[in-house]
Parts: C-alpha cells; structure tokens; sequence
C-alpha cells in the first residue's frame, strides 16, 4: 500500500489513472500535513512525503505545484497565496501591460519510504494566459489560463481530459515501483 497526500481529487484522478494500470494500491491520506514555507515545489513535497512516511510507517507520495508567470517571475511555489489575494481580473490587468503573457507549471513529486529513501521526479507544463476569463468548471486562476497551443482555458476542461497532463511523475513512480518490487 502507498499513501497519496492529498485532499485534491484531480490529483488523486492522475494518481490512480496510473497506479491502477500497474496494478499498485494507492489510498489517499485525507489529513492536513503542514505545508512548509520554501522556494521550491520539490522541498515542500519532500517535507510532507517523508513525515507521512514516518508517520504511516509506509511509502508516501506527496506533489506539489507551482506556477510560473515569466513575464513576473512568480508566484512560484506561493501561488495558492497569490491566487487568493490577486482575482483573475486584476492578474489580467497586470498582464496586459507585458507581451509575454506565457509560463509554467513546475510539478514536483516525491515517493518517500519510511526508512528515509526518496525518489524526487519533476517537469512543466507549458501554459499561456487567455486575455479574458472563460469556463465555468472551476474557478480563480484556471479561467485565464490556457495550456501551451490550447484554446480553451483550464476551466473549459473536465477534469478528466486533462490527466494525461499531470500523471508524468506518478508513471515515473509507478515504473520504478514496477522494476524494483522484488527488492
């Protein structure tokens, strides 16, 4: 059994769309760990990957997002904070005043095991910004912000169709699982 620390069901969605096909258990850890404060997704998911690990005394997944506006060069790991503080609307006037209205999403994930050892897997994930907000599927920043050679903006896509966008590291996790199972 491996716990996945989450209360996000997209995440939870991408997380077992891939450990089901490896035939791996994955349960996910509804409880409030800390999220510590720091410059990078990897060290905030290594945190809560290994104290749930200890805690559970088992393997332990935690991910961590964070976006990158590169015209501003934030919000970084702190995007939950800046999205509540600054509404689609007023990021976009903000954003009109730069032509490069594009960015990333950086996804950290790492599988932590009660003995300490650690697999840390990241990538990105393109993104521009619409120029106004468009869905209704969710809210806040998704309005406004579409994936790289995409029309529509994350809150015209259900859940589903986009998966396949965020289950890179969770197949990552899963082959190495899938290799090492015997040692």
């Amino acid at each position: 059994m491996i716990y996945l620390v989450t209360k996000n069901s997209g995440k939870l969605l991408a997380a077992r769309s891939v450990f089901e096909r490896h035939n791996i258990a994955i349960e996910p850890v509804n409880r409030g760990y800390p999220e510590i404060q720091a410059n990078n997704s990897l060290e905030i998911a290594r945190f809560t990957a290994l104290q749930a690990a200890h805690e559970l005394g088992a393997p332990a997944i935690r991910e961590d997002h964070s976006l990158f506006i590169n015209a501003l060069g934030i919000p970084g790991p702190y995007t939950n904070y800046f999205e509540q503080k600054v509404p689609a609307q007023i990021l976009l006037k903000i954003l009109s005043n730069f032509s490069d209205r594009s960015g990333y999403f950086e996804v950290a994930t790492v599988y932590a095991e009660p003995s300490e050892a650690i697999r840390e897997y990241t990538f990105q994930v393109p993104i521009v910004f619409a120029i106004e907000e468009r869905g209704n599927l969710q809210g806040g920043w998704n309005r406004i912000i579409m994936l790289a050679g995409e029309t529509r903006t994350l809150a015209e896509y259900k859940e589903q169709e986009r998966v396949h966008i965020w289950d890179k590291n969770y197949l990552a996790i899963a082959e190495y699982l899938s290799k090492h199972k015997d040692e």
